[in-house]
């Protein structure tokens, strides 16, 4: 089945949604797996932009999709932030 360059923009931006549901309870296994599975995808569509273009109207819809994905991500990071300075924290114990 062939994927048009908004199939795999809705599908970075689904996986942007579980990984926002995962950062949220804390499944942080589950978002580096799905953080995997997104670069994956923007692989595949980078390459597949090399000879397809979106239509005027899906560019629109590409803009409003990568806002959301931008928001999701952001708000990842956000919730990240108190796991990555355990996580320097601990690295810093280790090491002195």
């Amino acid at each position: 089945m062939a994927h048009s360059l908004l199939d795999y923009y809705k599908a970075i931006d689904n996986a942007s949604q579980k990984m926002l549901a995962a950062a949220q309870s804390e499944n942080w296994d589950e978002v580096v797996h799905l953080e995997g599975a997104c670069a994956v995808l923007i692989a595949q569509l980078r390459h597949k932009s090399r000879t397809d273009h979106l239509a005027p109207e899906e560019r629109r819809e590409k803009t409003r999709i990568m806002q959301r994905i931008l928001r999701a991500d952001a708000e990842i990071r956000c919730l990240a932030e108190p796991w990555l300075n355990d996580l320097e924290q601990l690295m810093d114990n280790r090491i002195h």
